[in-house]
C-alpha cells in the first residue's frame, strides 16, 4: 500500500494541541510530558500526514495503567511493536476525527525520549538541515512508494548523523 508525503500544513500544530488535551485527560495526571515529534512538528517540513506524539512518563507501568482510558479515547494499543522496542508502548488513533495519530509512550529521560527530542530540535534549529531532510524524504518516498519500512530504514543514516552531531555539540558545551 502506497503512502504519501505532503507539504507542511499550518493546521498540524492545532491537531497536536487537540491530541495533547485528549492524552492529558486519558493519563489523568500531570506526571507525563507530551511532545509533538516527527515531521509534522517541524515548521516547513513535508511529512506523511500523521501526528507523532511522544509521551514521557515516570515508568512503563504508569503508561500501562492508562491503557483503558486511552482505549476509551480511541487510541488503540498495538502490542506487536513491543518486540522491536520493548521500552515503548505504542498507540494509534485512526484518521477520524482529524489525522492519524501515533503515540510513542516511553519513560521520560530514556534513550528513546532523548533521541526523539534531539532530532526534532535539530531540525527546528536549522533550516539547512530541515531542507536536506525534506529532499531526502521526497526522494525516498518516490523510490520506496509502496514500502514504508524500506523508506524508514533508508532515512536512518541521516537520522543517526544528526543525532551524532547533536551529541557532539552537547559534549563540547558541557
Amino acid at each position: 500500500m502506497a503512502f504519501r508525503v505532503v507539504p507542511y500544513s499550518d493546521a498540524w500544530p492545532n491537531e497536536f494541541a487537540i491530541v495533547r488535551s485528549q492524552l492529558l485527560a486519558a493519563f489523568g495526571n500531570d506526571s507525563v510530558r507530551i511532545e509533538h515529534i516527527g515531521s509534522t512538528s517541524i515548521p516547513g517540513l513535508c511529512a506523511k500526514p500523521v501526528i507523532d506524539v511522544l509521551v514521557g512518563a515516570p515508568s512503563l507501568e504508569s503508561i500501562e495503567v492508562a491503557i483503558p482510558a486511552l482505549a476509551e479515547a480511541k487510541y488503540e494499543y498495538v502490542t506487536k511493536y513491543e518486540v522491536e522496542l520493548p521500552l515503548r508502548r505504542y498507540f494509534v488513533r485512526q484518521e477520524s476525527p482529524g489525522l492519524r495519530v501515533h503515540v510513542h509512550a516511553v519513560t521520560m529521560g530514556s534513550r528513546i525520549w532523548n533521541e526523539q527530542l534531539a532530532f526534532r530540535d535539530a531540525l527546528r534549529a536549522s533550516i539547512g538541515t530541515r531542507d536536506a531532510y525534506a529532499k531526502l524524504k521526497l526522494e525516498l518516498a518516490r523510490i520506496h512508494a509502496n514500502d514504508k519500512a524500506a523508506y524508514t530504514a533508508a532515512k536512518a543514516p541521516f537520522v543517526h548523523q544528526i543525532l551524532n552531531a547533536s551529541a557532539s555539540e552537547l559534549a563540547s558545551e558541557g
